[in-house]
């Protein structure tokens, strides 16, 4: 029986400062392979500047039929809105 390699996510920063992006997904046996198929495929012509991959299994997210039960909680913490904070004149983006 054939074993398959583990799926991974492939996330590519494409200038410094800006934050990685999902691309796509691939298979390969392990990091080294993974990093290294990954840029092979998705930064062909130096579109990146920085790779993640991570095993699929390891990455977690919440079920869109849940959005609301789950996020709908911080609206009773007044304290993930800081409309009552004094705000300096300095301070341009906050």
């Amino acid at each position: 029986m054939k074993k398959e390699w583990p799926q991974w996510e492939v996330f590519v920063r494409s200038e410094a400062g800006l934050a990685h992006k999902h691309v796509g997904s691939l298979h390969a046996a392990d990091e080294r392979m993974a990093l290294e198929n990954a840029r092979d495929l998705y930064t062909r012509r130096n579109e990146g500047v920085s790779i993640w991959v991570v095993k699929s299994e390891n990455v977690h997210a919440t079920d869109p039929s849940e959005t609301e039960a789950f996020f709908a909680p911080s609206e009773d913490k007044t304290y993930r809105h800081p409309t009552f904070y004094h705000v300096p004149e300095g301070v341009k983006h906050l």
